[in-house]
């Protein structure tokens, strides 16, 4: 069971703002929205709301992943973002550090994924019930003292844990992965390694191209 303790609040970063919507940065450890109990209704959109009382989830990032959220600000607007996401018309990148040395310079993981019922929230590999999820790859750089691969993930389907079981799936888990990788991995980060660095697309009211980058802490 992983302990919900979020970092301190202490400024949103914000990466941009207009009438319509935000793009921040949300801390690794943090939750998207509100999960059970008093203990977890401490998350980004709460704090959020605190200074833009019209904001609205779009879309979610695990609470060990670090990196950009797209927050609408209004119903309509929400809907709009919404549906771009649901379109696959955001273009997506994340930046891993992960396990072991990445030969291919890049690749494609293509592997249905499926909710572990029995192990929620873990998700799964299932050929025959999984859902299609594919997953690119390029290698960035490599740490031969650590033995781990500095690697670019661009998701081009959204499901849950997509990225963390793809790599696994590989047999390169993402570094301080508390569910999917081995306690030696899990050992070589205080936390996950995974940050969402970069987002694209159009925007929904003026149509001017929309284009975020955000670097990672690790």
């Amino acid at each position: 069971m992983i302990t919900y303790n979020p970092p301190a609040h202490t400024s949103l970063v914000l990466h941009y703002q207009d009438e319509y919507f935000l793009i921040l940065n949300k801390p690794a450890g943090l939750l998207s929205v509100p999960g059970r109990g008093e203990d977890k209704q401490d998350c980004l959109i709460s704090r959020v709301q605190k200074e833009f009382p019209d904001a609205l989830i779009v879309h979610r990032l695990d609470m060990s992943t670090s990196g950009l959220m797209v927050i609408a600000r209004g119903k309509e607007i929400e809907r709009n973002l919404s549906i771009l996401f649901q379109q696959r018309k955001v273009a997506k990148k994340y930046i891993a550090v992960v396990d072991g040395e990445v030969t291919s310079s890049f690749g494609e993981v293509d592997l249905p994924l499926i909710t572990d019922w029995p192990n929620r929230p873990k998700q799964k590999v299932d050929f025959e019930t999984g859902k299609p999820s594919q997953t690119r790859y390029s290698v960035l750089s490599y740490e031969k003292k650590n033995n781990t691969t500095r690697l670019e993930l661009s998701p081009f389907t959204g499901r849950t844990h997509q990225l963390r079981v793809h790599m696994q799936s590989i047999k390169h888990s993402i570094l301080g992965d508390e569910l999917y990788a081995s306690k030696e991995v899990v050992e070589k980060s205080p936390r996950l390694l995974l940050h969402a660095c970069y987002l694209s697309f159009t925007h929904p009211i003026t149509d001017e191209l929309i284009e975020i980058n955000s670097e990672p802490e690790f």
